[in-house]
């Protein structure tokens, strides 16, 4: 039923080379389930009963392709035309409590299927010859594809004790795929929450980063804020979700807006750190959380806020403390500030500050800033981004005038002791700083001439002379 799935001749290669060496080889997981999803796959997973690292390796001299080989994994892989296969050796698994690092032991199709995650990556097409194709479905997996169903072949609380990141990963199909989770896991997941614990951050960030990369990411956040597993490694964003209310006056969810925001976000970028930027965005809320009697709840300086937790997130996550979390951390900052300037007179002089503090990044900033334009009422969305787009039009306007974005300060430090004969000293700063905000405010354009000019009337204001 399923051999046009099989159309490529490395599946006969494979097929062939099995027999050769008396053992019964079959196409398992992501590939099978992709083949019916009609989604392209190139990764395939070759389970052998046998040695998985020996058929691969009399692959590879069939096709003349260089073969990696994991012994400690019992894996081995191959790149061959266009394609990833890796080969391993069918096998059962037991676990210890502590650790989701299985004891293996050599099994059978049947018992390999058993230990996989999810039904739909329990499915396995035959490459024997007498019934090459032959779909292999124990678990009613195609069945859960067709009705979009997250299920465990075994019981869930087996399932998931044994291994958590599992838990994470029926989410994650389920934002990727669009499915949902079966009501006996969902319970299951909020059983075992606490299993997270063995987990490695690294891992768990790897998920975060294929949820936050899933057309609808808010599905898998909401997902997991759902099964109490987000307050268990990201406590800083579940702690957004609720409404609270004074005086008969409530703030809006930021849990709701924030993931509006990501999915926002994600029709206009493929950029993951501009994505974990809009998910964080406004983790500074609850710290920042205030209510003024006749004005409301304010979240003043809420950016900054969140701003300064971003490095204790991405070191608790695991994630690299490098120029990525910096840009996060940049955008988390100046989320607020393209809004302000809707709300207020459009200047050259706040256009310029802008453009000088995001940098190269302003565009991006811009994409955030963008999607985080949310609210039930449609006329004031869209009064509030034709207000957005003037801004955006402002700031194309003053960069071709000014060339602000990358400023670079026309006078040097090396100039100015030059000019003054003078030694690294306060002076070069202030003088520096005073042409800096010159050209912002407009007082000065940006080229050389006019802000040398304004070096010297600096100079001679702090006692410096010319060195003739």
């Amino acid at each position: 039923m399923s051999i046009n799935f099989l159309e490529h001749k490395i599946f006969d290669i494979v097929s062939t080379t099995a027999k050769e060496n008396g053992v019964r080889a079959f196409v398992i997981g992501g590939y099978v389930r992709d083949c019916f999803l009609a989604r392209p796959c190139t990764d395939i997973d070759i389970v052998v009963e046998g040695s998985g690292i020996e058929i691969a390796k009399a692959v590879g001299k069939k096709v003349k392709s260089n073969v990696s080989i994991f012994k400690n994994f019992g894996t081995a892989m191959l790149k061959y035309d266009g394609l990833e296969i890796e080969f391993v050796g069918a096998r059962k698994e037991s676990y210890s409590h502590n650790s989701r690092k299985p004891i293996v032991e050599n099994g059978t199709l049947k018992e390999d299927q058993e230990r996989r995650d999810f039904t739909i990556n329990a499915l396995a097409f035959s490459l024997q010859e007498e019934d090459y194709g032959n779909l292999i479905d124990p678990f009613g997996g195609v069945a859960d594809l067709q009705n979009g169903i997250i299920r465990t072949p075994l019981d869930p609380d087996i399932t998931y004790s044994d291994d958590p990141l599992r838990m994470i990963r029926a989410i994650r199909f389920a934002a990727q795929l669009g499915f949902s989770i079966s009501e006996e896991s969902l319970r299951s997941i909020k059983r075992n929450k606490n299993r997270l614990e063995i987990l490695s951050r690294e891992r768990i960030a790897e998920e975060m980063n294929k949820i936050l990369m899933s057309p609808k990411p808010s599905i898998g956040l909401q997902l997991l804020q759902d099964c109490e597993l987000l307050e268990q490694f990201l406590p800083q964003l579940s702690r957004l979700q609720g409404v609270e209310t004074q005086e008969g006056r409530g703030h809006k969810d930021n849990f709701a807006h924030t993931l509006q925001v990501v999915d926002n976000i994600t029709t206009q970028t493929d950029n993951l750190w501009l994505r974990w930027a809009a998910l964080l965005h406004d983790i500074g809320k609850p710290a920042s959380k205030r209510y003024e009697p006749g004005i409301g709840w304010t979240f003043h300086t809420h950016e900054f806020i969140g701003a300064k937790m971003i490095p204790g997130v991405f070191k608790q996550m695991k994630m690299p403390l490098n120029e990525k979390m910096k840009y996060v951390q940049k955008l988390v900052a100046l989320h607020l500030r393209p809004t302000a300037l809707v709300e207020d007179c459009v200047t050259d002089s706040a256009i310029r500050r802008l453009l000088f503090d995001a940098g190269d990044d302003i565009d991006d900033l811009m994409i955030l800033c963008n999607a985080d334009i949310t609210s039930k009422n449609e006329n004031k969305v869209r009064k509030i981004k034709e207000n957005f787009a003037l801004v955006t039009r402002k700031l194309v306007e003053v960069e071709a005038k000014d060339a602000i974005r990358n400023f670079q300060n026309p006078i040097t430090g090396e100039l100015i002791m030059e000019y003054f004969g003078i030694e690294p000293s306060r002076p070069i700063g202030i003088i520096k700083e005073a042409i800096k905000e010159a050209i912002l405010e407009g007082e000065i354009e940006n080229n050389f001439e006019q802000a040398f000019a304004l070096m010297k009337i600096k100079g001679e204001e702090l006692g410096l002379v010319h060195k003739k």
